[in-house]
C-alpha cells in the first residue's frame, strides 16, 4: 500500500492505495466523483477520460500514483457554481446525449479538442472524437453540440 494526494478539481484528495491502483478507480473510489466512468477497462471507449494538467488522458490508462502532483479534472469540475459550462449548455440543447453514459467523456475530450483549436468542423471533430465510443445517439448530435459549444466558448 502506499499514500496517494491527488488534486482534484482544486479539492485534494488522500488514500492509502494498491500501487497498481488506476487513476479512474481512485477517482470514483477515493475521491467520490462517479462522473468519470468506466466502460471497457481497455481504453477503447473514452468514457473515463479526464484532463491531466489540461489535457485528456483516459483515467484507465494512468496510475493514480502517477497522476501526484499534477492537477486532475473530471466532469465535475467543467461546470461553473451556477449551472452548466457553454458545452454542457450545447450538448443539452442539441440533445447530444440519451443514456449519457459516454457524456462525460465525450465532453472532456471536446474540451481539449477546443483547448487545441482541433473543433473547427465537422470532419476534424469527427475524427477528434475517434477514441470515445457512444452506442446510443450515431454522433451527429454530438458532433453538432461540440461544434456549438467551441462557438459559444470563442464568443464568450
Amino acid at each position: 500500500m502506499m499514500r496517494v494526494t491527488l488534486d482534484i478539481n482544486g479539492r485534494e484528495h488522500a488514500a492509502e492505495v494498491d500501487p497498481r491502483m488506476l487513476l479512474v478507480e481512485f477517482v470514483r473510489r477515493c475521491a467520490g466523483l462517479t462522473g468519470t466512468h468506466v466502460g471497457c477497462d481497455t481504453s477503447q471507449c473514452g468514457a473515463c477520460t479526464v484532463h491531466l494538467d489540461g489535457i485528456a488522458v483516459k483515467s484507465c490508462t494512468v496510475f493514480a500514483a502517477q497522476a501526484e502532483g499534477h492537477a486532475v479534472t473530471t466532469i465535475e469540475g467543467v461546470s461553473p457554481d451556477d449551472g452548466l459550462s457553454p458545452l454542457q449548455a450545447a450538448f443539452k440543447e442539441h440533445h447530444a446525449l440519451q443514456c449519457g453514459f459516454c457524456t462525460p467523456g465525450m465532453i472532456m475530450s471536446a474540451l481539449d479538442m477546443i483547448r487545441r483549436g482541433a473543433a473547427t468542423d465537422e470532419q476534424a471533430v469527427r475524427a477528434g472524437l475517434e477514441g470515445n465510443l457512444c452506442r446510443c445517439t450515431g454522433y451527429q448530435n454530438i458532433v453538432a453540440a461540440i461544434l456549438a459549444g467551441a462557438a459559444a466558448m470563442a464568443e464568450g
